[in-house]
């Protein structure tokens, strides 16, 4: 046995069990052919890494891409910044949106998010290349992707395609691995009657499961979490319509004292998700100082902005500013949360509508995500 097959037995293991359909397949795909390098935050900064071995079959995300360098192209001295904009999934996530999609023999996939191309090599493995299509807007990742699915003798159809926009063909079952603020109307045209899709909602924890049926498109969030990037339609995502370093000292419209502690909201699941569900597009900076001070900043892009600084569990100093006071959202969120003791979210119907919008509920609780309007790019 090589020292890679080692390591994907021991992948493996982790991430499936000796009786699973897909233990064989995380055992006989050496990750480290797709995963050559990759980039790894440490000392306030992106380094880039290739290997130990070891490093590249451990059950985590590996960052691949920073803005729009990619680690294949990168030398040790690039400091690159930026977002991460593609990465080869945590192998444990990968075999859970599987199981959650349902699949079977004779089933033809959507991949969407080809990122490294780990994940389309565990479906041709399983399924055959002739029923796996893997669908990326980055064309190295889609030709790299090809090269190296190739060397392994599998065969799946890589597509350098907007995921958002139409897709090349239709489908049993879409499973993505980007993360989407609404259902794209392309899905569901090109979802086959019975077929299944599997997604997370950009800015939650909620993996979205549904089903065309003959009385619509129906499914549940499931009991899991999960989280992804977002989709994005170009090389890089937009520059954010708030600059996050002019909100660290700006004086608040609004200034008072918090109710509840601070914590890094994008990082605690339920109240992420639910603040997304209320405002969404919110977004999120968490900053910790050797002090033991921290500061939780939200905003959107109408411009509506908080800041939260406390040590430790103090009650925090808020300034809030913009047309909607954000903090005072997630404070509304905090204890409607604490009184019902549990997160709705969990378990709750969804019913996916034509324009992408999705209607969830549970018991009393009812939640929509609204329909975006999709900005499509040219694949580049």
């Amino acid at each position: 046995m090589t020292e890679w097959q080692t390591h994907a037995r021991a992948l493996a293991g982790e991430v499936t069990h000796p009786g699973s359909r897909w233990y064989s397949q995380v055992a006989d795909t050496p990750r480290h052919v797709f995963v050559p390098a990759w980039w790894r935050w440490s000392d306030g900064g992106w380094s880039l890494c290739r290997g130990p071995l070891a490093d590249a079959y451990a059950n985590e995300s590996l960052v691949t891409r920073i803005g729009t360098l990619h680690a294949d192209h990168a030398t040790e001295d690039d400091r690159p910044e930026g977002r991460s904009t593609s990465s080869s999934t945590h192998p444990g996530l990968v075999v859970t949106m599987y199981r959650y999609a349902h699949l079977a023999d004779g089933l033809d996939v959507a991949d969407v998010g080809t990122g490294s191309g780990y994940g389309a090599a565990l479906l041709a493995r399983r399924y055959g290349g002739d029923h796996v299509t893997t669908l990326d807007i980055d064309p190295y990742l889609a030709e790299a992707a090809t090269h190296r699915l190739s060397g392994l003798g599998l065969h799946p159809t890589a597509v350098t395609v907007d995921a958002t926009g139409p897709l090349p063909g239709s489908y049993d079952r879409i499973v993505s691995m980007v993360s989407v603020p609404s259902i794209p109307p392309s899905w569901l045209a090109a979802l086959r009657p019975g077929g299944r899709l599997v997604t997370v909602i950009t800015g939650t924890w909620m993996i979205l499961t549904a089903t065309k049926t003959p009385k619509g498109i129906i499914g549940q969030v499931e009991r899991d979490l999960a989280a992804f990037m977002g989709v994005r339609n170009g090389p890089d995502y937009p520059r954010a319509p708030v600059d996050v370093e002019q909100l660290t000292d700006r004086e608040g419209e609004q200034v008072g004292t918090g109710r509840y502690p601070v914590v890094d909201v994008a990082n605690a699941w339920e109240l992420s998700t639910l603040l997304t569900l209320v405002v969404p597009g919110v977004r999120h900076d968490y900053q910790r100082g050797t002090d033991g001070q921290h500061t939780a900043i939200i905003h959107h892009p109408d411009g509506s902005w908080a800041r939260a600084t406390a040590t430790g569990t103090e009650p925090p100093m808020v300034h809030q500013g913009g047309p909607r006071r954000l903090w005072e959202v997630l404070d509304t969120v905090r204890d409607d949360w604490l009184r019902r003791g549990w997160s709705p979210v969990l378990g709750a119907r969804a019913v996916v509508r034509e324009d992408g919008s999705v209607r969830l509920s549970n018991g009393d609780w009812r939640a929509t995500i609204p329909a975006v309007s999709w900005s499509h790019g040219d694949g580049g």
